[in-house]
């Protein structure tokens, strides 16, 4: 069974046909990467009276994601409801053997994406990527490797497939999945792991702070500005990838076309507001904005994406 908490934030409304209010689900906890896309784009919308109406706000944890895809595909046929997804829930749809993928929804639209980061503690001995790569190599499983994703999604991958780049048998990854950004904080504060991969917006305090370090990116180019724009990417210390990690907006299935391109226009108004891109600057994400059809063909290819690394990896 999938377990769901539900935390609630916003003033309570009643939805009702002609109703302007919306639900924004949001599929892990306060503070992590979905809730702050998630709510970032709540305040957006609320501000500028985009929707004419106000958003109740529901984080429901547990399983990756799976169980937010669960409640969402549950709503079938209710217009006034929208769930942040992103490359994670697709992996958790796997881990979890989930009932339901981003396909039985109702695509919106893809917002951003966004590189991941190599993160350790302040004062772990690891002072560059080469350090915790030769450490890597000489015993893969010795290393508590975390990331606030399941099997599938993008904390997971992203160590995998940098284990094989640079040829350690990514089965061989003493791979810890805690769920969201803020459990992989607390693992890395706690010592309970070695290093952590994840999107890095969420750490910005501890980083400054030097709580954490980041020792490199997953981006094709180093962040432009900011607390992260010194941290080399991986290509930059001679490992040959590239990953990027994304989230966008759902609706549930069995939705009219009108409502659709009505709540897609909501994000297209939003995405062309100076405070978008405002937000887009503050956590460093990359804009990356694609709907309805557009948008549906990349989750095909995303979902083609997890299950092709995850049957590499024999876990399908």
């Amino acid at each position: 069974m999938l377990a769901a908490v539900s935390v609630m934030a916003g003033c309570g409304v009643t939805r009702g046909d002609d109703s302007r209010d919306l639900l924004m689900i949001i599929p892990n906890s306060p503070g992590g990467g979905y809730d702050q896309t998630g709510r970032a784009a709540v305040q957006v919308m609320e501000d500028a009276d985009i929707i004419g109406g106000s958003f109740t706000v529901d984080n429901i944890e547990g399983a990756g994601g799976a169980g937010a895809m669960t409640a969402l595909v549950g709503r079938a046929g209710d217009e006034h409801t929208m769930m942040t997804v992103g490359l994670g829930v697709v992996g958790s749809t796997y881990s979890f053997a989930s009932e339901y993928t981003l396909q039985d929804a109702t695509p919106l639209a893809q917002l951003m994406s966004e590189p991941e980061g190599v993160l350790v503690p302040g004062d772990s001995k690891f002072q560059t990527i080469d350090d915790l790569v030769r450490a890597w190599e000489a015993n893969p499983g010795s290393l508590g490797v975390g990331g606030g994703s399941s099997p599938g999604g993008p904390d997971h991958l992203f160590p995998m497939q940098l284990a094989a780049e640079v040829g350690i048998d990514p089965n061989e990854v003493n791979y810890i999945t805690y769920d969201g950004g803020g459990p992989l904080t607390s693992a890395l504060l706690g010592r309970k792991i070695d290093v952590g991969f994840s999107g890095l917006a969420e750490f910005t305090g501890q980083v400054e702070s030097g709580e954490l370090r980041v020792l490199a990116v997953s981006g094709d180019q180093r962040y432009p500005d900011g607390v992260f724009a010194d941290i080399p990417t991986l290509t930059e210390s001679g490992i040959d990838l590239v990953f990027l990690n994304w989230r966008g907006m759902l609706a549930p299935p069995e939705i009219g076309a009108e409502r659709t391109e009505e709540l897609i226009g909501y994000l297209e108004e939003m995405h062309d507001s100076p405070e978008w891109q405002d937000a887009l600057d503050q956590y460093g994400w990359t804009d990356d904005f694609k709907t309805g059809e557009a948008f549906a063909t990349f989750i095909d290819k995303q979902d083609a994406r997890v299950a092709g690394t995850l049957a590499e990896l024999g876990l399908l």
